[in-house]
């Protein structure tokens, strides 16, 4: 039997040296402003993108890669590693079409090969977390059904929510009207968003000011969580200081073994703009 091999792309928001590391695959999604067109986490990174935020006319929009870019990833896999078993583990399928891009991609590969693809339905180092356990597991020599069985875990286990600075980029992706953008604007609203069952994104709530939103997380994720030993993953865009002063209030009120760092990417970032922070909890 062949190696088992992993596969994601580059919204699970996995630094370069981790994947690197433990020798997973990523695929990158695209970042387009206008004309222009850039490899998510390839040829341009978080902070590249928001300094051209904050100066192109033009608003940025994400799409995802083509099933041949899949497909050679795949086919270069089994070349160098025959035999070799691939879990690909993507973006949800509910808000982008990277995870169907990644099965048309597994359908184009000759032979019979033991290609796995996965909808995540979620976003962020929330699948990232699962690409990263997955690619350890393989390392360790882990059985593919074993893989896949924590994959699942974990899934059910993680609780996810981003706080979201401005209301603007939300407006703007057609989330929001203009009214409500400019009235929450001026009331200082900070809107909490998750990830349902289905992978569709939704305001958990809105809270006037960080400091009230900040508060509800942790009252959600005491109802979730309560004191059982967990793993935080926080993230952040732009804002390292806020997100690391809201990593110690929950590190102060949670069992909290270990903690985990992340940049949340330019691909999010399309969707929800600077400012925004996000914290990924799992039981152990």
């Amino acid at each position: 039997m062949g190696n088992i091999r992993i596969v994601t792309d580059s919204a699970s928001d996995i630094p370069l040296a981790l994947r690197e590391e433990l020798g997973i695959e990523m695929v990158p999604l695209k970042i387009l402003f206008g004309e222009e067109t850039y490899y998510d986490a390839v040829t341009i990174n978080t902070q590249q993108f928001f300094e051209k935020v904050a100066v192109s006319p033009q608003m940025p929009t994400s799409s995802q890669p083509s099933p041949m870019e899949y497909q050679e990833v795949y086919e270069r896999i089994l070349q160098e590693d025959p035999g070799a078993s691939i879990i690909s583990i993507h973006l949800s399928g509910a808000v982008s079409g990277t995870y169907q891009s990644a099965v048309i991609g597994s359908s184009m590969v000759d032979g019979d090969p033991d290609i796995t693809v996965l909808d995540s339905k979620t976003a962020s180092y929330a699948y990232g977390m699962r690409v990263v356990t997955a690619a350890r597991m393989a390392r360790e020599g882990a059985s593919k059904e074993a893989i896949m069985t924590e994959i699942g875990r974990m899934e059910r286990e993680t609780q996810l929510y981003f706080l979201v600075d401005t209301l603007e980029y939300l407006q703007r992706g057609g989330r929001i009207g203009k009214a409500s953008a400019l009235i929450g604007s001026i009331l200082n609203i900070k809107p909490i968003l998750s990830l349902d069952k289905e992978g569709m994104v939704y305001a958990v709530d809105k809270m006037r000011g960080t400091k009230k939103a900040m508060a509800r997380i942790m009252d959600m994720l005491g109802d979730a969580c309560g004191q059982d030993p967990v793993i935080v993953t926080i993230a952040w865009n732009t804002n390292k200081e806020a997100a690391l002063e809201f990593l110690e209030l929950i590190k102060s009120r949670f069992n909290v073994q270990e903690v985990e760092y992340a940049t949340v990417g330019a691909v999010i970032g399309t969707h929800v703009g600077p400012g925004t922070m996000a914290v990924f909890v799992r039981r152990v």
